[in-house]
């Protein structure tokens, strides 16, 4: 992620404060939040649901 894409997104994101006092910390936590979104598998379906459905009084 390139300087330009991480300060439009902390402007964005209500961290313009911290941008500007500690513009390493935010361009270490767009990193790793880039890295965690590479991670996740996407679904073919998208009528799937990632964990079964709530039910009432099933788990009592």
């Amino acid at each position: 992620m390139d300087k330009a894409t991480i300060e439009m997104l902390a402007r964005r994101a209500g961290l313009a404060k911290a941008l500007a006092e500690f513009p390493e910390d935010v361009a270490v936590a767009a990193r790793q939040a880039e890295s965690a979104v590479a991670k996740v598998k996407k679904c073919d379906d998208p009528r799937a649901e990632p964990w079964p459905p709530m039910r009432a009084g099933s788990g009592l």
